[in-house]
């Protein structure tokens, strides 16, 4: 196939007449490549998947079942552009009863998943030159769709020393002036820290004096272990500063739904629906409606999905500390993010987090993904497939004796 003039006219931002050319290998797909050797390597051998960041289980039934009977209706197949008064009732009751937030209709707005929403929130508020906030480790959408449109981004480092939430005093005055946007993201992917009212006030505080819109990004907060789930929204001085951008994928099982909601501030939410209405025609209204259902029926739904990983967690945690891992049950998620060892005892060193992921996965058969943003960590996921309560049991009892089989050196 030849290229002819394409090669020449691709934008800058995706790699302009390199696109195409680059060999760099990206680490999830190293895992996909070690997966596959490590499987054609043990024939019959079961392969743990720790890495996938997504629930194990289908939508709850009765949202499945909302889901058909509402496909079927002649008059949900129209285009929904900035959502369905149903669902944006629906959040806005969820939102008061589930963290305690009251919002106007007028302060939410239905997004086609939080990725989406992340994508189209730079075009609402960075300029070239303007500054997005993000942290690292972690989810890059924001700050990637802010470079596009010739933004900067300035990445804070998630630490243990910081409670893995991010130091704002370490940004210099130019970088204060300039940024526009501050990510933050709890209980958070990939450290599974949550966040106080105390760090989320100190949040508020600085971004007020800086004028700063926080995103707070809160797919995982109905995956909170340590009390009531936390909204942003919910402390003082947060409406004047902040959005927050729900999802019905972690806490509801419903993942490949793409169904979310932006809320907070009116003027941003608005903001942000003027950019949404030229860039999508809304979702579904059967998915919609069908997310009624589970909002709705909250109560039911995810107490359910919240014990599940808990309890998987806790015994995660369990088992890694005693192999000397540094491990405890997070605060929130489903994801526990550990240091890696230095070595084994019989030879084997580790100086990242990709070579103890990719160790894993050919030595023992046990997927994870590794982080080296801020120290060499690897993240396991509570989301590995079994049957049932018996058979997540097994699971776990399988890592324990593959890992026991090697000495760990901290």
């Amino acid at each position: 196939m030849t290229t002819g003039f394409l090669q020449e006219n691709f934008a800058e931002r995706i790699g302009g007449n390199q696109f195409g050319k680059d060999d760099t290998v990206y680490k999830f797909e190293k895992i996909k490549r070690a997966k596959r050797a490590a499987m054609d390597a043990n024939p019959g051998t079961e392969l743990i998947d720790m890495g996938v960041g997504e629930p194990d289980e289908p939508a709850f039934p009765m949202v499945v079942d909302s889901l058909k009977e509402e496909a079927g209706k002649a008059e949900n197949r129209f285009y929904t552009d900035n959502g369905l008064d149903e669902f944006v009732l629906s959040a806005q009751r969820y939102m008061r009863d589930q963290y305690g937030v009251d919002l106007a209709t007028s302060q939410i707005n239905h997004s086609i998943g939080s990725k989406s929403a992340l994508s189209l929130l730079p075009s609402c508020f960075v300029n070239p030159g303007d500054i997005c906030i993000m942290t690292t480790p972690g989810y890059p959408v924001m700050g990637t769709w802010s470079k596009y449109i010739g933004g900067e981004v300035v990445n804070l480092p998630l630490t243990k020393e910081n409670g893995f939430f991010p130091n704002l005093e370490t940004l210099s005055d130019d970088e204060r002036k300039r940024a526009k946007l501050l990510y933050l993201n709890y209980p958070n992917n990939p450290t599974g820290a949550t966040a106080t009212e105390a760090q989320f006030k100190t949040a508020i505080d600085f971004c007020l004096k800086n004028e700063i819109l926080i995103v707070s990004d809160a797919p995982y907060a109905p995956l909170n272990y340590t009390g009531s789930p936390l909204s942003i929204l919910s402390i003082a001085g947060a409406m004047d500063c902040a959005i927050e951008l729900h999802s019905m994928s972690k806490g509801f099982n419903m993942t490949g739904w793409r169904l979310g909601w932006v809320c907070g501030n009116e003027l941003a939410v608005n903001a942000f629906a003027s950019v949404k209405d030229n860039a999508d025609s809304g979702q579904f209204a059967a998915i919609q409606l069908a997310s009624c259902k589970a909002l709705d029926n909250y109560g039911e739904i995810t107490p359910k999905i919240n014990e599940k990983y808990h309890r998987r967690l806790t015994n995660l945690a369990t088992i890694l500390s005693e192999l000397g891992f540094d491990a405890k049950c997070p605060g929130g998620s489903f994801f526990m993010y550990v240091e890696i060892p230095k070595s084994t005892k019989s030879g084997v060193s580790f100086d990242s987090g990709e070579a103890f992921s990719q160790w894993m996965i050919t030595e023992k058969l046990i997927s994870t993904v590794p982080w080296d943003d801020a120290g060499a960590f690897v993240r396991f996921s509570a989301t590995f497939v079994a049957k049932d309560q018996a058979d997540e049991e097994r699971v776990l009892a399988e890592i324990k004796a593959r890992l026991s089989t090697d000495e760990f050196v901290f």
